[in-house]
């Protein structure tokens, strides 16, 4: 695979193709001309695995390039390079994220060849961590006959304390057994389930399974906390509270032990019923979470409204925060505000262990991400736990 870059800089060209071919790169093309760049793309994308950009250039900016690799379809990786402001830079790079392409990430020039080594190794990482599933579009009736005929199966994600490491609880992350496609991810069937009025359903089978799965861990002296996510949708029915208490009385999972992470992804139209079932489900004693706290619709007028017991650091605001300034002021201003209301903390896409340090440091209390495990099968746990507690006290220990 050839690796492109593209910069109107000759000598930032030739530094940076001498510090990929120190790393071991082959088939380095150097292009000062944008509109040339994306010429050799068009004709032959699929053989340019890697794209280093820099943003400003004359005649075609970074940003209309990013627009010009969507457009031709390019599905390998690129890396945003730029002497601009950091903010301008970050900007750039969750615009092509939004776009979908693949970003390894954004560096500021003068590149450092040690960050250009760790941007591309953490990316090897993360690609070889990530199932490769293949984007199909159901129908509703197809996810009516899935959620029917037993299909939709749980995953859990474990979530530990930062200061001890202990396992304390597991996020429950629903999967469609799909007979002829695999295993598919939520995110190509939640929206459906939204859209045409199966959110309710599908919700009950996942809460069901999870409250049981928690009631059997309990039983077998493990008393984890168990999170299920809710939409706002769910919120529609007064009687959500005593369904939830009828379920997990029938399961033999404690209410104290029960987290329920509502998700708007839409806004409310009608904010009364909402506040009904969320206060009787807290008079309950059910934890409730504010989930992607800090995107879409959550918001501080949530956090006024809504008697949530948790606080959840969407994982854009985590992922990078030890190195990125602007991340740690949001990161410190969340966690501070959530100690002042007497919320706790979990941070989600904790990835590498520069995060998890400043995550300890800063005080925030639960830590989940691909650092600490994947979501697994109920089954796979105690697996995982061994391992867990082989490699705990390492990142236990202060960093140096």
């Amino acid at each position: 695979m050839k690796t492109l870059l593209v910069d109107d800089d000759s000598f930032a060209l030739q530094l940076l193709a001498r510090q990929l071919s120190n790393l071991g790169f082959v088939n380095i093309i150097q292009c000062m001309r944008a509109r040339e760049a994306i010429a050799m793309l068009e004709s032959d994308a699929a053989r340019f695995g890697l794209v280093f950009c820099d943003l400003q250039m004359p005649e075609m900016d970074g940003i209309e390039f990013v627009r010009q690799l969507v457009r031709i379809g390019y599905r390998g990786g690129l890396t945003l390079v730029s002497g601009e402001d950091e903010r301008i830079l970050r900007t750039a790079e969750r615009l092509a994220r939004a776009h979908h392409l693949d970003v390894l990430g954004a560096l500021n020039k003068p590149v450092s060849p040690h960050t250009l080594q760790e941007l591309l190794a953490r990316h090897a990482l993360h690609v070889a961590s990530q199932p490769h599933a293949v984007h199909r579009t159901y129908t509703p009736q197809q996810l009516r006959l899935a959620i029917d005929n037993g299909q939709l199966l749980n995953h859990y994600q474990p979530k530990v304390s930062l200061a001890s490491g202990a396992l304390i609880g597991v996020e429950t992350l629903v999967r469609w057994q799909h007979p002829d496609d695999g295993l598919v991810e939520p995110d190509q069937f939640i929206g459906i389930a939204e859209d045409h009025g199966l959110i309710d359903d599908l919700t009950r089978t996942v809460l069901t399974a999870a409250l049981h799965q928690g009631g059997a861990w309990h039983a077998g002296g493990l008393p984890l906390q168990v999170a299920i996510n809710i939409s706002m949708d769910n919120l529609d029915s007064l009687d959500f509270p005593d369904m939830v208490e009828r379920e997990a009385a029938a399961a033999g999972m404690p209410l104290r032990h029960l987290v329920l992470e509502v998700t708007e992804s839409r806004l409310m139209k009608d904010p009364l019923s909402p506040l009904d079932i969320l206060t009787r489900l807290r008079l309950k004693h059910i934890d409730l979470s504010i989930d992607d706290f800090g995107t879409g619709h959550s918001s501080l007028a949530q956090l006024r409204d809504i008697p949530f017991t948790e606080l959840k650091i969407d994982r854009g605001f985590v992922h990078g925060a030890s190195r990125n300034a602007y991340l740690q002021v949001i990161l410190e201003a969340s966690l501070g505000m959530a100690r002042q209301m007497g919320m706790k903390t979990v941070a989600e896409g904790v990835e590498e262990r520069a995060d998890w340090d400043l995550l300890r440091a800063s005080g925030c209390d639960v830590a989940q991400g691909y650092l600490v495990g994947k979501p697994m099968p109920a089954a796979e746990l105690p697996r995982w736990l061994c391992e867990w507690e082989n490699r705990r006290g390492a990142l236990l220990a202060n960093a140096a």
